[in-house]
C-alpha cells in the first residue's frame, strides 16, 4: 500500500491540501474577501450571509462553522475579513483559529480606513502568508490522522444499490486503518435509525441514535411542514425513490459496517476514531460545511443523478452507479461504479479502485470538481435573522 503524504501542522493534524484562506467574518466583507483572494494566486475566499444579526445558538453554531474552517487541516493559513460592529467580531475569530498555531491575521474595513485600504492591506498580509506556505512540503503520516467524510446527492437507486455500498467498503477499511469516518446527513437516517442504533457501541449511544431522530422529526414538525415533500427531492422520486425510508436505507450503506463510536453536532470535530455521526442537513453543501468544520480533509460524494458539487476546502469524490449518468457527465464524476450494474465489475473491484483512487486524492491528485473549480460553500442555520 502506498504511504499517505500530507502537510503537518503544529497541533499535530494533517492537511492533504496546503491552502491559503480569506474568510469574511460577516456578509459585509464578502467583497473585500473576494479582491485580496484574486490577487493572491491559490488563494481561497470563503464568504456567506451570515455574521450578524444572529443571537444565542444560532451564533454560536456559525461562529463553530467557521473556525473548524479555519482551523481544518487542509488550512495552512488564514486571514480573517470584517467589518468591525458585526456579531462575529474578526478579531476574536482570527485568535481562535490561531490556537491551531498556523498563520493567523485579520483586517477591519471600518479599523482599516474603507474598502479599498482594507483590500491594500489585506493583500500584503496574505503574500506573506502565501510565501510562507510556498515553502511546505509534503510528508509521510498516517491513517489514524484522516477524517473521512461521506455525502450523497442527487441519489436514485442505483445509489443504494451500488455507489453506498462500495463507498462504504471503503470507509470500513479507513476505519480498520485507525481513521475516522464521518456519516451526515441526519434527515436520510430517517427510517433505517433503528439499524443504526444496533451499531452503536454502547446502549446509551443507542438510545441517542433513536433521540437525534426524533429531535429532528419534532423541529419540522414545529414548523407545520411534512418535510417528507423535500426529501426524496423530485429528482430522487424520478430516479425511483419513492419514500424517505427507502433512500434513507440505502445512504446508510455509505457508513459501511462499523461500530458508531459518537454523536455530534454540526461542526464539531470527533473525540474518537471510527465511525461518528454528524448532525447535519441533508442539503449538500451545508452537510460538507459541517464535515469540514468537523475537520474531515477529504469527503467521499455518492451521486446516482449526477451533481458537480465540490468543495473550496476538500477535495471532493464523485462516484455513480448510473451508466447514464456516467456517460452524460464523466466530467464531473471520478468513479464508474456502474460497470457492477452491468455486470463487468464486482463490489469488491470497485471498492478497491474507489480505495486507490482515495490515496492517489490524498498524495495530491485533483478530483474532477477541484479541475473544474467547484468551491461551493454554505452553512446551516438554526432561526432566522434578526
Amino acid at each position: 500500500m502506498k504511504e499517505l503524504l500530507g502537510y503537518w501542522r503544529q497541533d499535530n493534524q494533517v492537511g492533504i491540501r496546503n491552502h491559503l484562506l480569506i474568510v469574511s467574518s460577516v456578509v459585509c466583507a464578502n467583497r473585500a474577501t473576494e479582491l485580496i483572494a484574486e490577487a493572491i494566486p491559490g488563494a481561497i475566499p470563503v464568504t456567506h450571509q451570515h455574521g450578524c444579526a444572529q443571537i444565542g445558538a444560532d451564533m454560536e453554531m456559525v461562529f463553530r462553522t467557521l473556525e473548524g474552517i479555519g482551523k481544518n487541516p487542509n488550512v495552512g493559513a488564514v486571514l480573517v475579513v470584517g467589518l468591525g460592529c458585526e456579531s462575529i467580531d474578526a478579531a476574536d475569530l482570527a485568535s481562535r483559529i490561531g490556537e491551531s498555531g498556523k498563520p493567523v491575521d485579520f483586517v477591519s474595513i471600518q479599523k482599516d480606513g474603507g474598502t479599498a485600504q482594507t483590500v491594500e492591506k489585506g493583500i500584503k498580509k496574505a503574500k506573506k502568508m502565501a510565501e510562507y506556505l510556498g515553502m511546505m512540503k509534503r510528508e509521510p503520516f498516517g491513517w489514524e490522522k484522516l477524517i473521512l467524510g461521506t455525502e450523497c446527492g442527487g441519489s436514485d437507486t442505483t445509489s443504494g444499490i451500488v455507489a453506498n455500498p462500495v463507498t462504504g467498503r471503503v470507509a470500513d477499511r479507513v476505519v480498520n486503518l485507525g481513521g475516522t469516518v464521518i456519516l451526515s446527513e441526519t434527515t436520510e437516517i430517517i427510517g433505517a435509525e433503528h439499524i443504526m442504533a444496533k451499531r452503536a457501541a454502547t446502549p446509551e449511544l443507542s438510545q441517542k441514535i433513536l433521540e437525534l431522530i426524533n429531535q429532528v422529526e419534532r423541529r419540522y414538525m414545529r414548523l407545520g411542514v411534512d418535510f417528507r415533500g423535500g426529501n426524496p427531492s423530485p429528482g430522487n422520486v424520478k430516479g425511483g425513490l419513492t419514500t424517505l425510508e427507502e433512500k434513507s436505507l440505502g445512504a446508510i450503506h455509505k457508513a459501511g459496517t462499523s461500530t458508531v463510536q459518537e454523536i455530534l453536532v454540526y461542526a464539531q470535530r470527533p473525540s474518537k476514531k471510527g465511525l461518528v455521526i454528524m448532525d447535519t442537513p441533508g442539503h449538500d453543501v451545508e452537510s460538507m460545511t459541517g464535515m469540514a468544520a468537523g475537520g474531515s480533509q477529504v469527503i467521499i460524494f455518492t451521486t446516482g443523478r449526477g451533481t458537480p458539487t465540490g468543495y473550496p476546502i476538500c477535495p471532493v469524490i464523485k462516484i455513480t452507479g448510473n451508466p447514464q449518468t456516467w456517460q452524460q457527465m464523466g466530467d464531473d464524476i471520478d468513479i464508474n461504479a456502474s460497470t457492477v450494474i452491468l455486470g463487468k465489475e464486482t463490489l469488491a473491484e470497485v471498492e478497491e479502485k474507489l480505495f486507490l483512487y482515495l490515496i492517489d486524492v490524498i498524495n495530491g491528485r485533483f478530483t474532477k470538481s477541484e479541475v473544474m473549480g467547484h468551491k461551493e460553500f454554505g452553512i446551516t442555520r438554526i432561526s432566522m435573522s434578526l
